[in-house]
């Protein structure tokens, strides 16, 4: 269920980002943030294999499957909510995944800049 006091980048209700792979701090398929959400995951990317490998080689490996925390492991098209931070290095470094800007939070917002997400937008093409 979307929580409507969550605001996408847009200013509008907050859209899912997936549930196959069920993404998400509080794995409820949106990119929902509070305070317990230090690492703010709270942009919802397309992932690609590019965006894996960088991840990866930065200590994030989002491909490898972790079945005690649930977790299958990221393949290329899945949609993830990724922590602003990792998602603005990508982007420094030329890496960044697609986003999709109606289930990106707007807590994004205060680290990455608005153009910047929107040159990626899945959802503006």
């Amino acid at each position: 269920m979307v929580d409507t006091a969550q605001r996408n980048v847009l200013g509008g209700p907050l859209a899912e980002c997936s549930r196959r792979p069920l993404t998400g701090f509080f794995r409820d398929g949106c990119c929902n943030t509070g305070p317990e959400d230090r690492g703010r995951h709270t942009v919802c990317a397309e992932v690609t294999a590019e965006f894996l490998a960088f991840s990866k080689a930065r200590g994030n490996d989002l491909s490898t499957p972790v079945p005690a925390f649930g977790f299958p492991g990221l393949r290329p098209g899945d949609r993830w909510c990724l922590c602003a931070a990792r998602w603005r290095e990508a982007w420094e470094a030329g890496k960044a995944p697609r986003v999709v800007l109606a289930a990106t939070h707007a807590a994004t917002l205060e680290l990455v800049d608005l153009a910047a997400l929107k040159a990626h937008a899945l959802d503006l093409m």
